[in-house]
């Protein structure tokens, strides 16, 4: 282990002498890089190194071990928990030019990607062959794979096919001394030992950088049917959440939930969005589910809805009769720039049980009101996986009164089995809350772990926690 202070770190001339063929941005090219969503301040980073291989890779950390270099690992930059800051003594390393999508195969029902392929384009290329990657979210365009493997992201579709852990069935991964740990497993089962994979998926980068993974396929839909519905009160959610679920026999794939704060911010100028249905419902619900042709799906669908609505459980709602109507339902969905109207701001991507959600929000909400009485916030989320994201305009620049509002989100949390990250991870924003969410015995392991893939603690340093 190198003694803190024992050697100098890297320079960027001498990563250039050492890796002559290494793409490193230095200087204003570097400066201007975003660092993360909604971070627009200038990159204060050493430089940024844009390996291509994961031999590159490789060479490159056991360099930056030896030197007691830090590094942070950049991939779409779409995390919204301070994962990718970094600090004027750091390394960036991106894997944007480590995007390939090697292998597409269709009868193993598997693909073999880059870690910096986007979402989007592994999308498009599966679906191509028929196939599709369940896993989907709002920053699909930007969000590279391996960024999502390392924070084991969520998104729209956990409802039906779980978070990216469930997706991942093989992965290479470069440690912090330049071992490539190769498991590209490519079956749905296999116990043959210890499933070293699921090590790095969540952990944020902070034991070893992942550069290839074998990802699992399904069937395309051959048709999915898109519902926007209004619905009168919370209780009715979770009666039409089973009431769909139920009734699609599992093919229901997504249950987005808009709270009316919301379904304003995303439908009222200046937001490009028009409302498809009134603005005075307190929830609304964009919904899917597939099925084997668009008549029998759409049939099923428009039966669920009429039943649901017999039992009083929706009061109003539309079916997307083309795809150009369901991208604009998409489009409220993911239109989540909005929420910069309410800056300054604070950003929540908790989990709360679904029993306990009415009861958590009307404690929460009421303290937060009357603490700071002119906040503006909105609440939105997957919902049926048990994840919201609450956003609270504080209308104070004040710091210490952002803390407070974290304070008052993420305290009650424990209490009803809640967590403070459902599908983010934790960053910076949020190790100071990591207690509330895992026990100290929890910790310590998480600890030991990365001390022992990382003892010179070059990776993500700082992220998660503090050793």
């Amino acid at each position: 282990m190198i003694e803190k202070g024992s050697q100098m770190a890297l320079t960027t001339d001498a990563l250039a002498q050492d890796f002559p063929d290494l793409s490193l941005l230095t200087g204003e090219d570097s400066a201007a890089r975003q660092l993360s969503f909604g971070v627009n301040e200038p990159n204060p980073a050493l430089g940024i190194a844009r390996p291509r291989t994961a031999q590159e890779l490789a060479d490159l950390l056991k360099r930056c071990n030896e030197a007691g270099q830090p590094v942070i690992f950049g991939g779409g930059l779409t995390n919204m928990v301070g994962a990718t800051l970094a600090k004027p003594e750091d390394l960036i390393i991106s894997t944007e030019l480590m995007n390939g999508i090697e292998e597409i195969n269709t009868e193993d029902r598997v693909v073999v990607v880059q870690a910096g392929a986007k979402l989007q384009d592994v999308h498009d290329a599966v679906e191509k062959h028929g196939l599709a990657l369940e896993a989907d979210l709002g920053a699909r365009g930007t969000a590279t794979i391996g960024g999502m493997i390392s924070t084991n992201a969520g998104g729209n579709r956990v409802v039906r096919y779980g978070m990216m852990r469930e997706q991942v069935l093989g992965l290479e991964v470069v440690l912090a001394d330049g071992t490539v740990l190769s498991s590209m497993n490519r079956v749905l089962k296999n116990n043959a030992g210890y499933d070293l994979k699921q090590l790095f998926i969540g952990s944020e980068g902070t034991l070893g950088a992942v550069t290839r993974a074998v990802l699992r396929l399904r069937e395309l839909p051959q048709h999915t049917s898109t519902l926007f519905l209004a619905l009168p009160s919370y209780d009715a959610v979770c009666g039409l959440l089973r009431h769909l679920d139920h009734g699609s026999a599992g093919t229901m794939t997504t249950f987005e939930v808009f709270w009316n704060s919301y379904y304003r911010l995303v439908s009222t100028p200046p937001a490009p969005g028009t409302p498809p249905l009134a603005q005075d419902y307190p929830f609304y619900v964009l919904t899917e589910i597939g099925g084997v042709d668009q008549e029998t799906t759409e049939a099923l669908a428009l039966s669920l809805v009429e039943s649901a609505t017999e039992k009083g459980l929706i009061e109003d709602g539309l079916l997307a009769k083309s795809e150009a109507e369901r991208a604009k339902l998409w489009a409220l969905r993911d239109d989540i720039g909005q929420i910069l109207q309410l800056y300054p701001m604070a950003a929540f991507d908790i989990s709360v049980p679904l029993s306990q959600m009415p009861q958590y929000l009307e404690n929460m909400e009421a303290k937060i009101t009357k603490e700071f009485p002119n906040n503006r916030h909105v609440i939105f989320g997957h919902l049926g996986d048990s994840n919201i994201h609450l956003i609270v305009g504080s209308g104070t620049e004040d710091p210490e009164d952002l803390h407070r509002i974290e304070e008052l989100v993420y305290e009650p949390l424990p209490a009803v089995a809640g967590t403070v990250s459902a599908e983010h991870g934790v960053g910076l924003y949020k190790k100071a809350h990591l207690h509330l969410s895992r026990t100290p015995e929890e910790i310590a392991m998480m600890k030991r772990l990365k001390h022992l893939f990382d003892p010179n603690n070059i990776l993500n340093r700082g992220k998660i926690f503090d050793l």
